[in-house]
């Protein structure tokens, strides 16, 4: 699964990589959780011409009664994603990328979880597959929020946890984000785990477990607390 990332590369460098001659302004995160706004890139509905966005991480359907769901659906398995109920018209209409710096995962030990930090091992930021979607509750206020897909875990991740976050290659950017792309089947030749070789992970301390931990330290390696 995915539950917890980062995003701290520098904001001109982010709109260069994904949306180059757009202006992009956001705080540098460490620790970003569940139910928090997160930076994506999608294609407008409107205008069909990509764009930032922030939605809040933890999708909640168009036609849910209950904002509460999204506290559940924060990830949607690649698999399955075209037939769950929540997912599968997102899934044919609204994807998006989510920019990421790297990712943790928490390895079950005997004295406990360990977290520790994933990314690329050349420092580079990738994205990850993410759905959104655009709810209205009793308010009347548009509320839009997003999943990230997760896949099979590759051979540095399997140690860790039977699932990883869905990376997509740049070259896989512009079919995730084409609106003209309906179809599910199209898109499961993505629906791979990214290579291991270009990754790497080391364990860090454990106030990553702590939402409101969201500092440089959260990277730190960390062999014991």
């Amino acid at each position: 699964m995915c539950g917890r990332f980062t995003l701290f590369t520098l904001a001109s460098r982010l709109a260069e990589v994904f949306l180059p001659g757009e202006v992009l302004s956001f705080t540098p995160r460490y620790n970003i959780s569940p139910s928090q706004p997160v930076l994506t890139v999608r294609t407008d509905p409107a205008t069909g011409r990509r764009e930032f966005a922030m939605p809040r991480w933890g999708l909640i359907p168009s036609w849910a009664k209950d904002a509460s769901i999204g506290n559940r659906l924060i990830n949607a398995r690649a698999e399955t994603v075209a037939d769950k109920p929540a997912f599968r018209r997102a899934i044919r209409e609204r994807r998006c990328l989510v920019p990421a710096d790297g990712f943790y995962e928490w390895k079950e030990e005997p004295k406990g979880k360990r977290p520790f930090y994933v990314r690329m091992r050349d420092g580079t930021p990738f994205a990850l597959a993410g759905l959104w979607e655009r709810w209205q509750g009793i308010s009347g206020e548009p509320l839009e929020t997003c999943a990230i897909l997760t896949t099979a875990p590759n051979d540095l991740l399997a140690p860790l946890h039977d699932r990883m976050p869905l990376i997509l290659a740049p070259e896989a950017y512009a079919q995730w984000l084409d609106p003209s792309v309906r179809s599910p089947e199209r898109l499961s030749p993505l629906f791979h785990p990214f290579p291991g070789d270009a990754m790497e992970a080391y364990p860090v301390g454990r106030a990553v477990n702590n939402p409101r931990s969201d500092d440089p330290s959260c990277i730190r390696p960390s062999g014991t607390d």
